[in-house]
Formats: structure tokens, C-alpha cells, sequence
């Protein structure tokens, strides 16, 4: 009985802890940022453009908030991206950037 206690409280810390976007590629995503969104956010904040998701006032402050700003950039400009790419990309800027947990 112990023991089966111990694996449903391991389980339930593991999955408080896991990583949002889990069956995403981040290589693929980093790839999507490095063809599409470098230039435009190196325009706007100078230098190789990563000051937009480091800046003090980051519009993005959740995992739900990332996907959102994604899809928004990719209505905007037209990439006509897939869910999955979108994915991608929130994997890899998560990863890089901004470490949500949830």
C-alpha cells in the first residue's frame, strides 16, 4: 500500500514539473526562428533580435501566452505555419528563452 502511495505522489511531482510542449521538436522550431523571425525581431530590438523575449516588459508570461503570441506572428505575417510548427517553435523558444514549466 506504502508503496503504491509513493508511485501516485512520484507521479503527480513528475507531472507538476513537466515540460509544456513535450512532444514538440525543438530543432525544428529553432530552425522555423532562425528563417523567419530573427530578421524582424532584430529590426525591432537590435542586435540578433532575442532582446523581444528577454526585455523586462515581455508581453509573454505563460506557456498559453507563447503559443498565443506564435499564432499571432504567424496570422500576421503569413507563414501559414501548422499547429505542429507552432509547437515547434514554443518547444524551442521555451527551452531557450523563457523555461515554463506548465
Amino acid at each position: 500500500m506504502k508503496l503504491l502511495q509513493y508511485l501516485v505522489l512520484l507521479f503527480i511531482s513528475c507531472s507538476a514539473f513537466a515540460e509544456p510542449f513535450q512532444n514538440a521538436d525543438a530543432a525544428a522550431g529553432q530552425s522555423l526562428v532562425k528563417q523567419h523571425c530573427i530578421r524582424c525581431h532584430a529590426a525591432s530590438f537590435g542586435g540578433d533580435g532575442s532582446g523581444i523575449y528577454t526585455r523586462e516588459f515581455r508581453k509573454v508570461k505563460s506557456s498559453s501566452a507563447l503559443t498565443a503570441q506564435i499564432r499571432n506572428c504567424n496570422t500576421m505575417l503569413g507563414l501559414k505555419w501548422f499547429e505542429d510548427e507552432e509547437l515547434n517553435v514554443a518547444k524551442y523558444l521555451n527551452q531557450q528563452y523563457y523555461k515554463f514549466t506548465e
